[in-house]
């Protein structure tokens, strides 16, 4: 299902996009050297709660996971890089941490994904991980305007990612959002420009360029939802929400919106 939002439902999304931008940066603040990943989640659970808003994630239970997530947040550490589960693992100097949140408030839902260094130390080879990432999703952002294919978004991410030397996997990637947190159209993190879905005003996405330091293959931990590098290598994944208007994309989920 591609969804077209009306303007009030737009106007939601932007509500649910600032809470989501809200709760990653201020449990950003809070990851540091010695908390526990169990302590994010309870956090984010908190949050959610607090501002009458319902998680995206508890009860989410696709095909290519094992039953329901059970989670608020998703908290990947070094070698994971999606649908990390929160369990009892307690963070340490030079972590690589991906806090990844979706959320869903007045019936309309928003995604997003940070990662970051815990403590002090600052790996150079991670740090041009996140960075890079960042400048992939940037890249995407800048491309997505209405008349736009979604393949040009997804030639716009690819490119900054191989162009740094990262192999790209194509198993998981951006996707539409809306009133539910998994859409059409889905949005690789590479592709050939002028294919696709044409962008049209009302439409939301979620793109979200993520790496792996020397490999493109994933591999299922024994939770049945955590996926991680198969070489065991640290990994990187930035997300925003962005809405499609008649000006280009207005990205939704920055803290202090």
């Amino acid at each position: 299902m591609i969804e077209i939002l009306s303007r009030p439902q737009l106007d939601r999304a932007r509500e649910t996009g600032a809470l989501v931008g809200h709760i990653l940066q201020t449990l950003k603040g809070r990851s540091a050297v010695g908390v526990n990943l169990l302590d994010i989640d309870q956090w984010a659970k908190e949050m959610i709660t607090e501002a009458g808003a319902q998680s995206c994630y508890v009860d989410y239970a696709p095909s290519f996971g094992r039953g329901p997530f059970g989670h608020y947040i998703c908290t990947a550490v070094n070698d994971a890089v999606l649908h990390g589960r929160p369990h009892n693992y307690t963070l340490a100097d030079g972590d690589l941490l991906t806090l990844d949140l979706a959320v869903s408030l007045r019936g309309v839902a928003a995604d997003a994904a940070i990662s970051f260094l815990v403590g002090e130390a600052r790996p150079v080879e991670s740090v041009a991980m996140i960075e890079t990432t960042e400048r992939a999703l940037a890249a995407g952002i800048a491309a997505a305007a209405p008349g736009a294919r979604i393949g040009d978004l997804s030639h716009a991410i690819g490119t900054v990612l191989s162009d740094a030397g990262y192999q790209i996997n194509t198993e998981f990637g951006g996707h539409g959002i809306g009133s539910t947190m998994h859409q059409d159209p889905h949005v690789a993190n590479t592709g050939r420009p002028g294919r696709g879905y044409t962008l049209r005003p009302g439409l939301l996405l979620a793109l979200e360029p993520w790496i792996m330091a020397d490999t493109a293959k994933l591999v299922t931990d024994a939770d049945g939802w955590t996926l991680r590098s198969a070489t065991g290598c640290r990994t990187a994944h930035s997300e925003h929400t962005v809405a499609i208007t008649d000006d280009g994309a207005e990205i939704l989920t920055l803290a202090g919106r």
